[in-house]
């Protein structure tokens, strides 16, 4: 490098030397004097093509490997040009500069970057930006997209559909239950049923409750509660004869449990009629002259008043009784 000024001079090249200049650049080791120059203020620093300057009082601000390098202590390697080079990759050597020069820096978002930020800093050995760094990962670690409880205990899965607000979607899935040979396709057909409760937890996680159980007596069984009751349940297990012996035969009705996890939506926990609401509701239709009030008091045929308030009630209570006649495992 040249000494006269501190800012780098362009250079062109005749266009004889364009064949050359697809090989590869020459390079010689020097130490930092015979590298910058004892008159020069900046250093040019070319770091796996990405071209940067800095000052001497920047790159040897910390005891790092930077400092190394330009104090002296360590070979350089210097191209033709007089730029220094560092065989790293540049992406993130601007981040470095900056902590240099500041003592902090606004690290990019995102834990992957970050962890790219990390191994730039402990390859330099910047130890301010390394604990920065490990802070900043220590400090946003990322939540689990979704968590699934698996029951320990009879009790443990009671207090966890007794207390939940949302529907409540059960799998019992225990393949060591069976005391007869499965049929050919039961062991597939047993994964199907464990990946689709995988996808229904994912598409649902917020809405739904899911849970598994390990300890129940069934082989694999769905089962659908809503406030502390089971709404549904979807045997997937059955005995066939076979050759004059039993075995037992796992299905995958996906279709089925696809219809029961989406119904369990309807009954999601709501608050009860407003009686405010329903009083003015039962004014404003008495005001259009279908009936009067004696009628109401009297307890007419009419729809206001307490037969209203009934009405409603039952609506409501019809779509928790939804599947009170249905046969359970059918």
């Amino acid at each position: 490098m040249s000494g006269d000024s501190c800012l780098p001079q362009r250079h062109t090249h005749p266009a004889s030397s364009s064949s050359a200049s697809s090989a590869c650049p020459k390079t010689k080791t020097c130490s930092y004097r015979g590298a910058v120059g004892l008159g020069n203020k900046y250093v040019r620093v070319n770091v796996g093509g990405s071209l940067f300057y800095a000052t001497l009082q920047v790159l040897t601000r910390q005891n790092s490997m930077l400092k190394a390098m330009f104090s002296g202590q360590k070979e350089v390697f210097t191209d033709k040009d007089g730029w220094i080079l560092i065989d790293r990759s540049g992406k993130h050597f601007g981040s470095v500069l900056c902590f240099l020069r500041d003592g902090t820096v606004a690290l990019p978002k995102g834990r992957q970057a970050v962890q790219e930020v990390l191994a730039e800093a402990k390859y330099y050995d910047v130890q301010g930006l390394m604990e920065l760094c490990q802070n900043t990962l220590q400090d946003n670690k990322e939540l689990p997209m979704c968590v699934i409880p698996v029951v320990t205990s009879r009790k443990e899965e009671e207090k966890l559909i007794q207390s939940s607000t949302k529907p409540v979607v059960k799998l019992v899935y225990n393949r060591s239950n069976n005391k007869y040979s499965y049929t050919s396709n039961s062991d597939d057909n047993l994964l199907k049923n464990i990946e689709l409760f995988d996808r229904l937890s994912l598409s649902f996680n917020g809405r739904v409750l899911f849970i598994k159980d390990v300890i129940g007596d069934e082989i694999c069984c769905w089962s659908f509660y809503s406030r502390g009751r089971k709404l549904a349940e979807v045997c997937c297990t059955s005995i066939v004869y076979a050759t004059e012996k039993k075995q037992t035969k796992v299905e995958f009705p996906e279709a089925r449990i696809y219809e029961e996890t989406l119904n369990t939506l309807l009954y999601k926990t709501m608050p009860p009629p407003d009686t405010v609401l329903l009083e003015a509701s039962r004014r404003s239709f008495t005001s259009c002259g279908s009936h009067s009030e004696e009628e109401e008091e009297e307890g007419g045929a009419g729809p206001g008043g307490a037969e209203l308030r009934e009405r409603v009630r039952r609506i409501h209570v019809k779509r928790y009784s939804t599947y009170d006649d249905r046969q359970l495992g059918h």
